[in-house]
């Protein structure tokens, strides 16, 4: 009847032991889901300079867009936390929408090959990044809940493990859920 109590203190120990584990991993994965943004992020910020440059001398009056987004892209470059990174991307895609806008002021912009091929390449990474977003917000969801259901969250609390946040468009999801406008004129 002795050896009771001591089974059911290995057993409390290795159960314990598994749960920390487990928000270890489910931690692990949502940074290395983050590296993958980090990979398309690097392609991005290394195709605006070309953008920026290929849109200067057709769009000669669209300067301060042109230096909002280049302010976006170094304010981006230079974050170093998940959450830096999450708010300084989001400035750096409102911008690149603005640019979108504008360039539709500017037909010969529009069939310039170089121009094209650029947008289509930004457009192709814009898609990539999407896909890894959603990956990410998986991953910290899982990881959220793992952190903050009963009776993990009394050990996450303990160890630090807190909630993180999602890569969320902010406020350009608002314009991401607006219908396209399509006229014939």
């Amino acid at each position: 009847m002795i050896w009771i109590i001591p089974v059911i203190v290995v057993v409390i120990i290795f159960w314990l032991i598994s749960i920390y584990n487990s928000l270890v991993r489910l931690r692990n994965t949502r940074q290395n889901a983050f590296a993958d943004i980090d990979v398309q992020l690097k392609q991005r910020h290394d195709l605006v300079p070309q953008l920026v440059e290929s849109v200067k001398g057709y769009a000669t009056h669209e300067r301060e867009l042109l230096t909002k987004i280049t302010q976006a892209r170094t304010a981006a470059m230079g974050a170093t936390t998940i959450d830096e990174k999450i708010k300084t991307e989001t400035q750096l895609s409102a911008a690149l929408q603005g640019l979108k806008v504008a360039v539709e002021a500017y037909p010969d912009l529009k069939a310039n090959q170089n121009f094209l091929q650029l947008q289509e390449e930004l457009s192709d990474i814009e898609n990539k990044l999407a896909a890894v977003r959603r990956y990410f917000n998986a991953a910290t969801t899982e990881y959220n809940t793992g952190a903050e259901t009963f009776p993990s969250n009394l050990i996450a609390s303990s160890f630090g493990f807190h909630r993180e946040t999602l890569f969320d468009l902010g406020q350009e999801r608002a314009t991401l859920e607006e219908p396209p406008k399509i006229s014939f004129s």
